[in-house]
C-alpha cells in the first residue's frame, strides 16, 4: 500500500485519507474513490488528494479484520460485521472470560498494523458485552501478513466465555451470642442476590454454633445435596487451623488455601469436599459490594477451576481502591458532603473539521454555541461548573464571563481531548461526588437532559457511571463518579471518557434523552443541519 498525495486523475480506486468536499458532496474518510468522485474533485479544482493506493496483494481493512476474526477459535462469542477496519466480538452468554495471552501477544507481535484487544483474563462479562476487538490500523495490509495472523489464530482457542450454569448452593452461617440474628438474615438475602446474577440459588441454610464439630457436621450435610457450600463465620478467620478450615478437614475435605492477596477479601478460605467447592467467606462478603470473594465465587459458578496458585496471583490489581465502597482500605475516609455533582464543559478544541471557523462561536438563535451550552449547564442541578478553554480562549472566556463558572485554560489543548479532560478533573473540588462531562459542541443538550443524568446518579447512590443514550446507543454527556477520576490520568491524545467507562467494573446506567445524545457539530454541514450559523467572529 502506498499512502500520501495522489494526483486526482490517478486516484480512482484509492481510499481517501481525509474527508473532502467536492461539488456540494461530502466524501468521507476511508471512502473508495469512484470515477464520479474524480469528476467532482476535478470540477472543484482539486488537483490532488491524500489517499491510500492498494497494491496487488493488499487487503482492505475490513476484509483483513474479518479474516483474522474468523480464524480465531473461540467459544460462546459472537462476531459482528466489520466497520472502519474493526471487528468486535461479543459474549453470547453471561459468564467468565478466559484468554490465551501468548496467542494474542503473538498476533499483536506480527506487525503494529494488526491488533487484537480483549477484556482482562477472568473478567466477569454479561451477555452481549464486547469482549474483544480486532482492529487494522491502516486502510489496508498485505495479504501475507493477514494469513500469518490467521495461521497463529487457528493454533489454539484464543478466548472463551465460560457461561454461568444453574448451581445448588448450601449456605452455613455460624453463630455466637454476640452476633445478631438480623445480621444473619441480611447476609442470607445478600448471598441469594449475589448468586442469582450467576444462575445460582441457595437450597438450604443451616446455622450451627461457631465450633469445629458443629461446623464440620453441617458442611458434610450441605455438600451431599448441593454443588457448592458457602460458610460465613461469626468470627473472622485468623489461622489455617481456625474453626472453618479445621471443620473442612474434619468433614473429610481438603483445604486449598487460607487467605488471599485481595483487599477487601483477605480472609477467604478455599477448600473442597467430595469434589465440591467449599468457601469460607470473608466478612466483607456480607456486603453486596465487590470484593475478592466475588472473584473466586464467579469463577466457580462458571465451572472454572480455582487453585491456590490462581489466588496467589490475584495480588496485582487486588487492592480494590477504585471501587466506591472502600476507596482506601483500612484508612479513615472523609465522606463527601452531600451528593454534589460538578460539570466539566470541554470548550478547548480547534474545530479542525470546521475549516476556518470555530464551531463554538457559531450562532444558535442569537446565542453563541459555547454560551448556550454553558448557560444550560449553569441552570441545571449541578453544584458548580468548570469551563476548560484552549483554542481562542479569550473569545470563549468572553462569552461565559457573566455566568457562574470557573475558567480553566488548558495550554496543551492541541494534544487532544484527554489533556482538557484532565485539566477539568484537576480543577474540581476535593469533595465532589461526580463529574458531568459535557462537550460544548452538542447544541441539542438541554438543562432537563442534564438534570435527568444527575437524578439517575443520585439514585445510584453516586456509585454508577451515568451516560446519555439515543435509541439504546451510548452517547454524551457522561457522568463519572469520583472513584474513576484516577483513571483519567492514564488517558492520552484525543481520547475521552469512553475508555474509562468501558474498562470500569462499575455499573453503567444509560439514560435515554433522544437524538441530542448523538448530535455534535463537527462539520459545516452538521452545523447547518442543527440550525447554527457561523458568525463573523467565528471566522
Amino acid at each position: 500500500m502506498k499512502f500520501g498525495p495522489v494526483p486526482v486523475g490517478q486516484a480512482e480506486g484509492a481510499i481517501l485519507a481525509h474527508a473532502t468536499m467536492a461539488g456540494g458532496k461530502r466524501l468521507r474518510k476511508a471512502h473508495r474513490l469512484t470515477a464520479e468522485d474524480i469528476a467532482l474533485l476535478q470540477e472543484a479544482g482539486i488537483a490532488e488528494v491524500t489517499a491510500a493506493v492498494l497494491g496487488t496483494d493488499d487487503l482492505d481493512e475490513d476484509v483483513a479484520a474479518t479474516r483474522i476474526a474468523q480464524a480465531l477459535r473461540t467459544a460462546n462469542v459472537e462476531m459482528k460485521p466489520a466497520a472502519t477496519g474493526r471487528v468486535n466480538l461479543h459474549a453470547e452468554k453471561a459468564g467468565i472470560f478466559t484468554v490465551d495471552k501468548d496467542l494474542i501477544d503473538a498476533i499483536n507481535g506480527i506487525d503494529p498494523a494488526v491488533t487484537i484487544a480483549t477484556v482482562a483474563q477472568y473478567a466477569r462479562v454479561e451477555a452481549g458485552q464486547m469482549v474483544a476487538t480486532v482492529k487494522i490500523i491502516p486502510f489496508a495490509v498485505p495479504g501475507p501478513l493477514v494469513e500469518r495472523a490467521s495461521e497463529i489464530a487457528r493454533g489454539s482457542e484464543a478466548f472463551s466465555v465460560h457461561p454461568f450454569a444453574p448451581r445448588r448452593i448450601g449456605l452455613a452461617q455460624t453463630v455466637l451470642p454476640s452476633l445478631k440474628e438480623s445480621v444473619l438474615d441480611k447476609t442470607a438475602r445478600t448471598t441469594a442476590s449475589r448468586l442469582e446474577r450467576s444462575s445460582g440459588s441457595v437450597t438450604r441454610e443451616l446455622r450451627p454454633r461457631h465450633e469445629q464439630d458443629a461446623v464440620a457436621k453441617v458442611i458434610g450435610e450441605l455438600a451431599r445435596d448441593n454443588d457448592l457450600v458457602l460458610v460465613f463465620g461469626a468470627s473472622a478467620i485468623c489461622d489455617e487451623d481456625d474453626v472453618i478450615p479445621a471443620a473442612i478437614r474434619q468433614a473429610g475435605g481438603h483445604v486449598e488455601r487460607v487467605g488471599m492477596p485481595v483487599d477487601p477479601g483477605n480472609l477467604l478460605v478455599l477448600g473442597s469436599l467430595d469434589g465440591k467447592p467449599v468457601i469460607g467467606a470473608p466478612g466483607c462478603a456480607r456486603s453486596p459490594k465487590l470484593n475478592g470473594f466475588d472473584w473466586v465465587l464467579d469463577r466457580l459458578m462458571a465451572g472454572v477451576e480455582v487453585t491456590s496458585e490462581d489466588i496467589g496471583g490475584m495480588g496485582v490489581g487486588g487492592l480494590l481502591m477504585e471501587i466506591p465502597t472502600r476507596p482506601q482500605p483500612r484508612e479513615s475516609i472523609r465522606k463527601p458532603e452531600g451528593d454534589s455533582v460538578w460539570a466539566v464543559l470541554l470548550a478547548a478544541g480547534k474545530s479542525s473539521r470546521m475549516g476556518a471557523g470555530n464551531k463554538l462561536l457559531a450562532d444558535f438563535a442569537g446565542v453563541p454555541l459555547a454560551r448556550r451550552t454553558a448557560g444550560r449547564i449553569v441552570n441545571s442541578k449541578v453544584a458548580g461548573t468548570i469551563v476548560v478553554t484552549g483554542h481562542q480562549a479569550n473569545e470563549i472566556k468572553r462569552l461565559v464571563s457573566n455566568l457562574d463558572v470557573k475558567l480553566v485554560e488548558n495550554p496543551d489543548y492541541a494534544s487532544g481531548l484527554a489533556s482538557s479532560l484532565k485539566a477539568g478533573i484537576h480543577a474540581l473540588p476535593a469533595d465532589v461526588a461526580g463529574a458531568l462531562i459535557v462537550l460544548a459542541d452538542m447544541p441539542g443538550i438541554t438543562t432537563a437532559d442534564l438534570d435527568m443524568l444527575i437524578e439517575a446518579f443520585a439514585a445510584s447512590g453516586g456509585k454508577a457511571v451515568v451516560r446519555a443514550a439515543h435509541n439504546g446507543k451510548r452517547g454524551n454527556p457522561v457522568l463519572l463518579p469520583r472513584a474513576l477520576f484516577g483513571e483519567i490520568e492514564n488517558l492520552e491524545g484525543d481520547t475521552g471518557a469512553r475508555q474509562v467507562v468501558e474498562s470500569s467494573p462499575l455499573e453503567v446506567i444509560d439514560v435515554e434523552i433522544g437524538e441530542a445524545a448523538s448530535i455534535d457539530v463537527d462539520t459545516p454541514e452538521a452545523l447547518r443541519e442543527a440550525g447554527g450559523v457561523l458568525s463573523p467572529q467565528g471566522q
